[in-house]
């Protein structure tokens, strides 16, 4: 690879949908560059975000209590789990890999965790590293078969999604069910920070965003690559303190309809914005991250300028899985148990939430803010039509039909990008 392609930071995750491809100038180049892209067929998350403006539009009109402030920190909590596992398949998807197992890795590490704890007396902390220790071990075993072996990642996974649902039943037992009795770990999705918290929460988003930007522009300066308007960066900090204060805002309203007030933000929300954060910095700005973007555009180019294919495929899914268990925790949590069952429907809507933010299956392209819009459309689909009390059928009916379009929208926009470069 040459110097300029090791040393050019990615777009940013927060601007990537809004900018061009890196072309020097104003703001009006960079606004005809996104232009340019979108009518190439790269149009990022722009479906889910006029997606998810749609859908809370229509479900606050057809129930109000949708976008009330005790919903909205209903949906943070409700949507988290799926945020995670949708981020964690992304380091897949954008090699066009695919994990099946990533619900049940979940499943099963937290079945290994709380039966540790509660039968064997095992501390939590340590049964919590042992669970975490089962996903690195699968995603392990997955990148090994995937990428040395040569099985087909779809065939690997579905072999493990099924044996790891009798795996779970084996650790639990048929009917089983354990507590989870760490009020560390259940005030992940039932605790809340002080009102001060949340505008801390804020300042910090703020000072981080602000200090990668300029971070990223010196980089590119002394890298000797064309840096973006600076517009765009006080552009990308005015919408965060813009729609996080209103968020923080409402947060922190009283939720509660009895004496005890409820309010500030849910802790699961700098956890996940903890996450996100990380995810983002290595896949934008890390040499890791850069190649498995190259490798998921052409694998043989990859291969033959150097990158080390197979130990990339096998760190992806290593990742893929322990933010699985991550996912799986934060799941288990919210519901304060684990069953034989843990896992075993979320996965297929995380992968939904990746493609329909707009994660390609064909590999190489997306982000992990990208799956974390895909993920809360689909937990508005799910927490809407529950106001609405329609059928269970309704939703995934409503849903599968949201993949099928994100995928359709995938495909032709890769044909059409296709023609317009040919």
């Amino acid at each position: 690879m040459s110097s300029n392609a090791r040393t050019n930071a990615a777009p940013d995750p927060v601007t990537s949908d809004l900018i061009g491809s890196g072309v020097e100038g104003g703001l009006g180049d960079q606004v005809t560059a996104w232009w340019q892209r979108v009518r190439g067929g790269d149009m990022g998350a722009l479906p889910a975000i006029g997606g998810l403006v749609v859908l809370t539009i229509l479900f606050t009109i057809l129930n109000p209590r949708f976008f009330s402030p005790i919903n909205f920190a209903n949906l943070m909590s409700q949507g988290a789990s799926l945020v995670v596992l949708g981020m964690a398949l992304v380091f897949v998807l954008l090699l066009g890999e695919i994990d099946l197992s990533a619900g049940v890795t979940g499943g099963v590490a937290m079945a290994s965790f709380v039966v540790l704890n509660v039968r064997y007396d095992v501390a939590w902390p340590l049964a919590l590293l042992i669970a975490f220790a089962i996903g690195f071990t699968t995603g392990a075993l997955i990148g090994f078969l995937v990428a040395r072996v040569g099985i087909p990642s779809f065939v690997v996974t579905l072999g493990l999604f099924l044996g790891f649902q009798g795996l779970t039943l084996l650790i639990i037992g048929a009917g089983g069910l354990y507590p989870i009795q760490a009020p560390e770990l259940l005030a992940l999705q039932n605790g809340r920070l002080p009102i001060w918290g949340g505008w801390v929460m804020l300042a910090v988003m703020l000072l981080i965003s602000a200090g990668t930007s300029f971070w990223d522009r010196a980089r590119r300066t002394r890298a000797g690559v064309p840096n973006r308007a600076i517009s765009l960066v006080w552009i990308k900090l005015g919408v965060i303190l813009v729609l996080g204060g209103l968020a923080v805002f409402v947060l922190n309203l009283n939720r509660s309809q009895s004496v005890k007030p409820i309010e500030g933000v849910p802790i699961i929300v700098p956890v996940v914005l903890t996450i996100l954060w990380i995810g983002t910095f290595v896949l934008d700005r890390t040499r890791f991250g850069r190649y498995v973007y190259a490798i998921g555009g052409n694998a043989e180019a990859a291969r033959r300028s150097g990158i080390k294919v197979r130990w990339i495929k096998w760190w992806a899914f290593v990742i893929c899985s322990v933010l699985a268990v991550a996912a799986g925790l934060l799941a288990q949590t919210r519901l304060g148990s684990v069953d034989a069952a843990a896992g075993r429907d979320i996965v297929l809507s995380g992968v939904a939430a990746a493609v329909v933010g707009g994660v390609s299956l064909f590999g190489g392209r997306g982000r992990l803010i990208h799956a974390a819009i895909g993920a809360m459309v689909i937990a508005s689909i799910t927490n809407g039509l529950a106001l609405l009390k329609l059928e269970a059928g309704i939703n995934l009916l409503v849903t599968g039909g949201v993949l099928i379009l994100a995928a359709t929208v995938d495909a032709v926009s890769r044909l059409r990008g296709g023609q317009i470069r040919s």
